[in-house]
């Protein structure tokens, strides 16, 4: 297969459908089965018909060929774009190799281009074009009320109302094309003559609507008949008018008091006549069977309030209302930038245990049935998906949700602090069921369903549901432990990217926490491709920042939280742009976001002029449950102050911005000096070798001046070595072996900071640890996913403080970046963007096998070794057009061989160094290869040099690396390699 172009991207999205920017990227990646394949040159063609992508056609914009090697996209710059269009594109490529690499009369760069193509389609392009109105239930009059007889009513409709029913009966010809534009305060889910249209759960998503508000466009150019239909739709509180967040004082209705719907139908008929259908106050509407429905409290059906064929033509309506017209503003309308919610994986259960009813229990108008508690194996996101039988009018199903169990084997709910959790089933009198609520979501592994007298594994499924990122990584490797370490932090990711980035999904929080978004980045960059997802919640940063120009500790903002970022938490603002530049080489990340982050280091300095972050520091979480020494709270602020300034310097200089650079260069120096002069002291031992202390001496603040290049060169050695002090140090305060005394923020930091400086014994010894504090303890009784607190459950204290105690947070899962970069050495070189420098650097440790691969920006990049009988393997892919310096683990340099043979300088691989071995690592034999394959064997010890013990783990045989259920984003065919 020679060089080719796969995986066509608008804006970081296969294929989108509705968009409003102006000028999108235009992206792609390359694959090639040839060593040594590069790109030389491409060329972008854009049109409005497909037929004019060809030669001699007439498209919207040719960028003509542009020689540049290292391009994996172009931003559109034709002219206008225009509203509700679809636009096909098409990329070739030219190779820079010869047509013929055995002809070497042929001239490089001479072959013929290779092409593939797409499309894209715009929205509104201005919200004046927007003819709908907000519309609502109207809620005159008021409904009289009887008092509640026992068994009718829900367990709590917690002051919630019922979701309002709308719909709007038109007739006409048939469509040729049509579109729906449809957006919503709350949640909506809307029907075409019966049939859901799209698959979007949650939607439109979770934005500061007083800000900005996302829209959703759908074809639904089949579902219009010829004749009569019916738009309908169903509306729910949602982050809207619903309860999110922790404050008691304003626990919901942060935004508005009831949920409303905007919509627009745009019909094209064969005839070339237009119909538009608007949501106006000719919209019918109704209450039906969903009686509350709510993000935290859960929802409740009652079918003896359902309206059987309310969405299709011929219902009569007449006892319906008309709609209430509550606005026609449609200036913070905006289109969806990235993929939506959407459910994608259903889970049976591990087991089913009947639960007598307990004496004295409190009646819940379900029969009294005993209750099944149903373990899915599984912590997630999601909802549960039951089929009931024969449920008698008035008779109720009640769905309890929850991580884990009590010590009588019942649900262990007091870390849901006031989330109910709760879902209710009411009959009818209907013969069969299937109950799947609509518009909440819970964290839970176990559910408990009272009111049905038997259940089966085939009556009940966990449906996960969260935000749809394309899985871009796998990791693989011989210790079943740290597979599943790998498993439980993927687990984390798909349960707590729902809308926003969000800290758990469980309790009633659900926040978009900045912090803990900035440190699980580079871990979720390697599982998925998370850049159109981060680009919809970098504008949730920018519209929560506050009136002063700073960043704050959540987005969206909301009341209960304070609004002044704390240190490592308004930094999120810095590197999360910064790092997805690195990771996506879209410098539009930075020219975004560069405003702010001025602003953002402007105000801290503004108010610290001596440098030293210690004003206006927030709540200062600190290093967020960093078990024993706290670290002092103003040497974490000004490292972060230092670092956030110099990525700004940094993101400065790629945007060509050579004053604002220069200044943030100075000041970041500026404030270098001023944390060594404060906060370091430096001395001898009584060997007369160097040492340095940080001002609290935590591991901690040793990780944040190392990682953040604070100290003076000549230092960094003598610190690094206190680091590992400390980290052995405590070996004798818990259990025998090294351990890690972080939270949050120094977390991320440990395994890669100790690598760096030759420890990856370190590293390695703190991820095969098995007691508190570790990863491996969770795991070791029963978690499924990264816990929030390293000690949430001990078999001697039991649960933590059920105020603060998830069991499915991602923070502490960061380790998973070094499982790729650091076990497997999948990483880029530090002055890399999108992966055109590849540095694979492999840290093998005690185990015998890893494996690890990622669908980078320019294309696919595996890492494969493993060790028989002294002799190290070591497989690798780098994709056309990217480079790659390798390092070979063998204290053997001669014994290294690349496919068979010695390796010899050549025009696709270059020996560049051979490192001798030292106490705690062997050596390496670096080279510099180019694009393709390439299978390296080297001699290597039997055992690593230097290291710790580590209890004997099961060899497991290699696997295909775990993946999550496939992304439904974009054509699995389009996008294989």
């Amino acid at each position: 297969m020679s060089l080719r172009p796969y995986a066509l991207r608008c804006d970081h999205r296969a294929t989108p459908l509705g968009i409003d920017e102006a000028a999108p990227l235009l992206s792609w990646r390359l694959a090639s089965a040839h060593r040594g394949d590069a790109p030389l040159a491409y060329r972008v063609r854009v049109a409005d018909r497909a037929e004019d992508l060809d030669e001699g056609g007439q498209p919207l914009w040719d960028s003509g060929r542009i020689e540049d090697p290292d391009a994996i996209g172009a931003v559109y710059a034709g002219p206008a774009l225009k509203s509700r269009t679809r636009y096909h594109w098409r990329v070739a490529v030219w190779p820079a190799n010869r047509p013929d690499p055995n002809d070497a009369t042929a001239e490089a760069g001479s072959a013929a281009a290779v092409e593939a193509t797409s499309w894209f389609e715009t929205a509104f392009r201005g919200t004046d074009e927007w003819r709908a109105s907000w519309i609502g239930h109207d809620p005159r009059p008021i409904p009289v009320m009887d008092a509640p007889t026992e068994g009718e009513r829900a367990l709590d409709d917690h002051g919630l109302a019922p979701s309002p029913t709308l719909r709007r009966a038109f007739t006409g010809p048939a469509a040729v094309r049509a579109r729906l534009y449809v957006s919503a305060r709350g949640l909506y889910e809307v029907r075409l003559n019966g049939t859901r249209v799209g698959d979007a759960e949650l939607a439109p998503g979770w934005t500061d609507y007083t800000r900005r508000v996302q829209y959703q466009t759908y074809d639904v150019t089949e579902l219009v008949r010829d004749g009569a239909n019916v738009l309908a739709a169903t509306v729910a509180d949602g982050w809207w008018s619903g309860f999110v967040g922790f404050e008691p004082r304003r626990a919901g209705a942060h935004y508005g008091a009831s949920p409303q719907f905007l919509a627009e139908l745009h019909i094209d008929h064969a005839d070339g006549r237009t119909t538009t259908i608007v949501t106006d106050d000719t919209w019918r509407t109704h209450t039906g069977a969903i009686r509350h429905a709510d993000l935290l409290m859960g929802e409740c059906h009652d079918l003896r309030h359902a309206a059987d064929g309310w969405d299709l033509p011929g219902f009569d309506d007449t006892a319906w209302s008309p709609a209430l017209i509550t606005d026609t503003d449609h200036r913070l309308l905006v289109a969806s930038v990235d993929e939506p919610v959407r459910a994608t994986t259903a889970l049976r259960p591990r087991s089913i245990t009947r639960v007598p009813r307990q004496e004295g229990e409190e009646e819940r108008g379900d029969g009294g049935h005993d209750t099944h508690i149903v373990d899915f194996g599984q912590n997630l996101a999601g909802r549960v998906r039951l089929r009931v039988a024969g449920l008698a009018p008035g008779a109720r199903v009640v769905v309890r949700h929850a991580e884990a169990l009590d010590g009588t084997g019942r649900l262990y709910t007091a870390n849901l602090r006031t989330a109910a959790a709760t879902d209710v089933l009411i009959g009818d009198g209907r013969e069969h069921i299937v109950f799947e609520p609509r518009f909440t979501y819970h964290g839970f592994r176990f559910v408990e369903i009272s009111g049905v007298p038997g259940l089966y594994d085939s009556d009940v499924v966990a449906v996960a549901l969260h935000s749809d990122t394309p899985w871009s990584g796998a990791f693989d490797c011989s210790d079943p432990e740290i597979r599943r370490l790998h498993d439980c932090v993927v687990w984390g990711q798909r349960s707590n990217f729902v809308s926003v980035p969000t800290d758990c999904p469980q309790r009633d929080e659900r926040l978009g926490w900045l912090a803990d978004a900035q440190v699980f980045l580079p871990t979720a960059a390697l599982n998925a491709d998370v850049a159109a997802f981060f680009t919809k919640w970098l504008r949730d940063i920018e519209d929560a920042r506050t009136p002063e120009g700073g960043f704050t500790n959540v987005a969206p903002r909301l009341t209960g939280v304070a609004d002044e970022g704390a240190p490592g938490w308004g930094d999120a603002g810095v590197l999360i742009p910064w790092h997805l530049y690195r990771t996506y080489d879209d410098p539009r990340f930075l020219s975004r976001a560069l405003p702010a982050m001025r602003a953002w280091i402007d105000l801290i300095h503004r108010h610290n002029p001596d440098l030293i972050w210690r004003r206006h520091v927030g709540p200062h979480f600190s290093d967020w449950l960093a078990p024993g020494v706290p670290t002092p709270r103003d040497v974490i602020a000004t490292a972060y102050f230092a670092h956030s300034t110099r990525l700004t310097a940094s993101a400065a200089e790629v945007l060509g911005l050579a004053d604002v650079a220069r200044d943030c260069h100075r000041l970041a120096a500026d404030i270098r000096t001023a944390f060594n002069e404060q906060f370091v002291t430096t001395d001898k031992n009584a060997e007369g070798d160097p040492t340095v202390r940080i001002a609290g001496d935590t591991q901690t603040g040793y990780l944040v001046a190392l990682a953040f290049g604070l100290l003076p060169e000549d230092a960094t050695g003598p610190a690094a070595r206190r680091l590992a002090e400390l980290i052995e140090s405590a070996e004798h305060i818990e259990s025998a072996g090294p351990v890690l005394r972080t939270g949050f923020l120094g977390v991320a930091l440990a395994a890669p900071v100790l690598d760096a400086y030759g420890r990856a014994d370190l590293a390695h010894a703190l991820l095969r640890r098995t007691d508190v504090p570790s990863w491996l303890f969770p795991l070791r009784h029963g978690a499924t996913t990264i816990w929030e607190r390293w000690d949430g459950w001990t078999p001697d204290k039991g649960f933590r403080a059920p105020s603060m105690n998830s069991f499915n947070h991602y923070a502490l899962g960061s380790i998973g970046e070094w499982l790729y970069r650091g076990v497997a050495g999948l990483d880029q070189s530090p002055d890399s963007t999108g992966y055109r420098r590849l540095l694979i650097r492999p840290r093998p440790g005690e185990l015998s096998h890893t494996s690890a691969g990622y669908e980078s920006a320019r294309g696919t990049v595996t890492v494969r070794w493993e060790r028989h009988d002294h002799i190290l393997g070591l497989r690798v892919q780098v994709p056309p057009g990217a480079s790659a310096e390798v390092h070979v683990p063998t204290d053997d340099h001669g014994s290294v061989r690349e496919s068979g043979a010695v390796p010899v300088d050549g025009e696709h691989l270059t020996l560049l160094a051979t490192t001798p071995a030292t106490d705690t690592a062997c050596g390496h034999s670096v080279y510099r290869v180019g694009s393709g394959v390439y299978r390296f064997t080297a001699s290597y010890p039997s055992r690593p040099t230097g290291g710790y013990p580590t209890a004997p783990v099961a060899s497991a045989a290699p696997r295909r690396a775990p993946s999550p259920a496939p992304s439904r984003a974009g054509s699995h065919e389009e996008d294989t390699p």
